[in-house]
């Protein structure tokens, strides 16, 4: 199998290291130079890649091509790349749908995908639309592929990706916490990672029951953990939470 990744950032580069860790058997991998230290990094790391600065001659020479590139890049530069009907196109383009994109490559057999940078670590939920037999015996290998045939439905799940860097920003609030009150900085980064991987861990082992229990079962009254949790709720922390998700998924969905 040769792959072509035009475009390489975060996730493009995270997908890569993903292959590598796994079983998949690549030939090569060609990569654009838009973003030359990444690329430069890539390549140096693994023999089989090669860095090209021309977009049509990384389709002419993979036989999937995975499309890491902004909306607007896309916009931009699809339409002037010409496609052979025999690749196969692999988007991870947020608000490219289908449509466009059959339209711009004048292709009918594109899969959307909505991997996240634990990719990099073969783990982490992987949304394609539609399903696809060959693009899921791609990410089975580097995560938990979920199959979604409605296009619209696959939005919902753009947008809940988009909470990455608030989960971070929490872990990140938590760690400073512990520092400003005299714990070690590694120390504090430790135990709250541990802490966040235990409870994500909980939950995927209990998710049949419902996070709604979760939720119930992790308080007592008048505890430490009710009261957090009430505080939040007065602050409307969750209602905007919820607020933003819908306006990620307004900016997706157009």
């Amino acid at each position: 199998m040769i792959l072509g990744f035009i475009g390489t950032g975060k996730i493009s580069s995270s997908i890569i290291y993903g292959i590598f860790k796994s079983k998949l058997k690549v030939r090569k991998i060609y990569i654009s130079s838009r973003n030359t230290n990444i690329a430069k990094k890539l390549a140096k790391k693994f023999g089989q890649i090669r860095v090209l600065k021309d977009n049509q001659e990384i389709v002419d020479k993979s036989s999937v091509i995975f499309l890491g590139i902004t909306p607007n890049v896309g916009n931009k530069i699809l339409p002037k790349l010409k496609f052979s009907k025999n690749k196969k196109i692999i988007s991870l383009i947020s608000t490219i749908n289908l449509e466009k994109l059959k339209k711009f490559t004048k292709l009918k057999n594109i899969v959307r995908a909505t991997p996240l940078p634990p990719i990099e670590i073969k783990r982490g939920p992987i949304i394609i639309c539609p399903p696809n037999k060959f693009v899921k015996n791609i990410f089975k290998h580097l995560g938990k592929v979920l199959e979604i045939r409605d296009e619209k439905l696959s939005y919902k799940f753009w947008s809940t990706a988009s909470l990455m860097a608030a989960y971070y920003e929490i872990l990140n609030t938590s760690s400073k916490w512990l520092i400003k009150k005299g714990i070690n900085k590694k120390f504090a980064n430790t135990y709250i990672a541990e802490l966040f991987l235990a409870l994500s861990q909980d939950a995927l082992n209990k998710s049949s029951q419902g996070y709604k229990k979760l939720v119930a079962d992790s308080q007592t009254p008048k505890g430490l953990n009710m009261q957090v949790l009430n505080e939040l709720k007065k602050g409307k922390f969750f209602t905007k939470f919820t607020k933003a998700l819908d306006n990620v998924n307004k900016r997706v969905s157009k």
